[in-house]
């Protein structure tokens, strides 16, 4: 009990989790991107991947809930360290010191808001079916979900693939600093570490970028667009 006291009220507890379940989620983010990346390789390729994690649901039911809980806990731990920081700090400085802070790290909070806005969004999208309850009913000639159609008839509209594209923009930007950040919790604090350590971070947030925004781009582009006829 004093072991969970200490990681859940503590400053370098909290810190901690944070960095943890900001691990979970980069890891999460990039598997995520790998497996809708296979709508290059065709309906085939993508709708064989589909059916095999349905075919799982203990596995994938689990996998959706350990992803809520991880960040549940990585945006409880990010309001708490915000608001006790501004609480240490109650008077602002006369001259303005978030000059030298990156953009990034000073909207984390409302990048991570709008992220998670855009999380839920696309759950109800793709995944409930809430937005376009049509695309769940979607079949191929094999009777599995059609996954590669429901992608591209939902990136389809500009709107849709518009929202996507900032919300990737933000994520990204928001992954470029948590990382340093979470390579810094590591105890990467040396100059030529910290500067390795910010130049992988903003490594992965351009890969992360580049790899799913390719998606609604190629759509907009053309890319499957026999399959709409």
């Amino acid at each position: 009990m004093n072991l969970f006291t200490a990681i859940f009220h503590s400053t370098l507890g909290k810190k901690y989790l944070m960095a943890i379940t900001g691990l979970l989620l980069i890891f999460f983010v990039i598997g995520h991107m790998i497996g809708n990346l296979q709508i290059f390789l065709g309906p085939e390729s993508i709708n064989a991947y589909g059916a095999f994690l349905k075919s799982k649901p203990a596995l994938l039911w689990g996998a959706r809930l350990g992803l809520l809980a991880t960040v549940a806990v990585h945006i409880w731990s990010a309001i708490t360290l915000s608001a006790k920081n501004r609480a240490a700090r109650p008077v602002t400085y006369k001259v303005n010191r978030s000059v030298a802070a990156s953009y990034a790290s000073r909207t984390m909070i409302w990048s991570g808001l709008i992220v998670l806005a855009f999380i839920i969004y696309h759950l109800l999208h793709f995944t409930v079916g809430a937005v376009n309850p049509e695309l769940l009913a979607l079949r191929d000639e094999a009777g599995r979900h059609d996954i590669y159609l429901m992608v591209i008839q939902g990136f389809s509209h500009p709107l849709v693939s518009g929202f996507y594209l900032l919300s990737m923009a933000l994520l990204c930007s928001h992954l470029s600093h948590g990382t340093s950040s979470l390579f810094q919790s590591l105890g990467f604090r040396s100059g030529q570490q910290k500067i390795w350590a910010n130049r992988l971070a903003l490594l992965l947030a351009w890969g992360i970028f580049l790899g799913n925004s390719s998606i609604p781009l190629a759509i907009l582009m053309g890319f499957g667009k026999e399959a709409l006829k």
